[in-house]
């Protein structure tokens, strides 16, 4: 019940936060260091034809305490949508003692497909390069993503390091290699191919990849599903089992074919016609999320205490 007690609490002061934000941006930052934790917006994690890609970093103090970090990464068909939409989506994990980045990529009017899923593996290696001067955990990061962000939170978390999505940001001498410790995704694709060809077809799929002439073979690459293969992290899935955008079936092919190659994996149904989040059954499926962090020894058994100043 305490930990139950505590979703609720965040989950008001998500609603309250929101309502700041729509306001104005400082009330925001005041409450975000009013509770406790400090706030770095805006930097640039990546410059690319010309545009300046960032992410916020919402930290607990002390800065040099390492923790566990959630990496976040905004919905929208990757066509749309920000970073600063997806904010309170971190506020959960805060509570459970993690630091979080949230971030922003380029999207299909930018750049075509597979720009967003470099630029998010940009952002990984950001994390990894910053780790010490914010209290990053890099044993235990946890990618994850709603829609379209849970498919890129996806492919940011299974892709190999030789898989040819590393060119913004190959790695350098003293680089280790990108692998976070789990990836959850609510509602992203897992078989990008079925949303650009026959029933499940989707215009976003499509503005994504544009008029690529290779496009099928992109899409092939850029499926989760065609990812899998022994010793990848634990993967999270929470998917509805009517989702209007990304069929259910997207999450248990997945699920199969994890489970048939040994990886760690939970699948959340939810019920009814709902993509990405359900308020209603929100605190439910956070705190399955959570206990299979705990699982997976990515989160203690206790939430970590925050700094008093």
């Amino acid at each position: 019940m305490q930990k139950l007690r505590q979703a609720i609490i965040f989950f008001c002061f998500a609603i309250a936060t929101t309502f700041c934000m729509a306001q104005s941006d400082p009330v925001f930052r005041w409450s975000v260091t009013a509770s406790g934790f400090r706030f770095f917006p805006d930097i640039e994690y990546q410059k690319t034809q010309g545009l300046s890609l960032k992410l916020d970093v919402i930290v607990i103090e002390p800065l040099n305490q390492p923790r566990p970090t959630l990496l976040f990464i905004h919905g929208g068909g990757w066509v749309n949508g920000n970073k600063n939409e997806t904010t309170l989506a971190s506020l959960p994990f805060l509570a459970q003692g993690m630091n979080a980045v949230n971030i922003d990529y380029r999207l299909a009017n930018q750049s075509h497909a597979p720009a967003a899923v470099e630029d998010c593996r940009c952002a990984l290696r950001w994390i990894y390069r910053h780790a010490k001067e914010y209290g990053f955990d890099t044993s235990k990061i946890v990618v994850a993503g709603e829609s379209a962000g849970g498919h890129l939170a996806l492919m940011t978390a299974l892709l190999s390091d030789d898989a040819g999505f590393d060119n913004e940001c190959a790695a350098q001498e003293g680089d280790v290699p990108l692998k976070p410790a789990a990836v959850i995704s609510y509602s992203g694709p897992t078989d990008v191919a079925d949303m650009l060809e026959g029933p499940h077809k989707s215009w976003f799929a499509t503005d994504w990849f544009g008029s690529a002439a290779n496009r099928a073979d992109l899409a092939r690459r850029l499926s989760p599903l065609n990812s899998v293969r022994a010793g990848l992290p634990p993967v999270i899935l929470a998917h509805a089992d009517r989702d209007p955008y990304v069929p259910y079936e997207h999450a248990t092919r997945l699920r199969d074919a994890l489970t048939r190659t040994g990886v760690p994996n939970l699948l959340i149904t939810l019920k009814g016609p709902i993509h990405g989040w359900a308020l209603e059954q929100e605190l439910s499926v956070q705190e399955q999320v959570f206990n299979a962090l705990r699982k997976f020894s990515i989160l203690p058994s206790q939430p970590q205490a925050k700094s008093s100043h």
